[in-house]
């Protein structure tokens, strides 16, 4: 530096504050109230290195999820409500049927609640108990008239895995974006019917023992 450097007044910023704070063993540099900017930068603490990476993803994911929601504004009940509505009306559907797609379409309907399940496994609770519970909801939801509106409700009805119960999800703040929802049952879909279009066999040959047994 020679001290004759120059900065064009477009390339200068404004704010408040500008601060140097010490957080734990380091010291950082603090600029708040920004004119213009409004990027942030979240500074993560933990006892160990595996802790701030858990810390990370967990941060990483709730920011995912806001981005989704921004992008498609609609929300979906969370806690498997999506799920068991989808597998409830699929039943419904396959029993007008007189083909053998009915047989598909009930097999969709049964792989679909899945995801309840493993979500009430994971959380040790009676998977069995909480399905056929949410079956029961969604059930008179469909089937409720539309001026029944506490029945119409029902189709906000998820899992409650702290206290093991079935409540309104959308009352208590459990969504989800509905762009995910979207994607992840199109995907998994598209990743089945890619896998039954497959009609060759891999075999793999037994390794030779002693002896030139197989």
């Amino acid at each position: 530096m020679e001290g004759e450097e120059t900065y064009n007044s477009e390339d200068l910023g404004e704010c408040e504050l500008v601060e140097e704070r010490r957080v734990g063993d380091w010291e950082y540099m603090f600029f708040e109230g920004m004119k213009t900017a409004r990027a942030s930068t979240i500074i993560v603490r933990g006892a160990n290195e595996f802790f701030l990476d858990e810390v990370e993803r967990s941060i990483h994911d709730s920011l995912c999820v806001i981005k989704r929601v921004l992008e498609s504004n609609t929300l979906v009940a969370g806690g498997g409500a999506v799920e068991v509505s989808l597998s409830v009306f699929l039943d419904d559907f396959a029993r007008t049927l007189g083909s053998r797609e009915q047989l598909a379409i009930a097999e969709f309907s049964e792989a679909l609640l899945v995801i309840p399940k493993t979500l009430s496994m994971n959380a040790a609770k009676d998977a069995t108990d909480l399905i056929s519970k949410l079956r029961v909801f969604h059930n008179h939801a469909q089937k409720a008239a539309p001026e029944d509106k506490e029945k119409k409700a029902y189709h906000y009805c998820g899992l409650d895995l702290v206290n093991g119960k079935v409540r309104n999800n959308l009352n208590h703040g459990v969504l989800e974006p509905a762009m995910s929802k979207v994607k992840s049952l199109k995907f998994a879909t598209e990743a089945a019917i890619t896998i039954l279009r497959i009609d060759d066999m891999i075999k793999l040959v037994a390794p030779q023992q002693d002896g030139g047994q197989y």
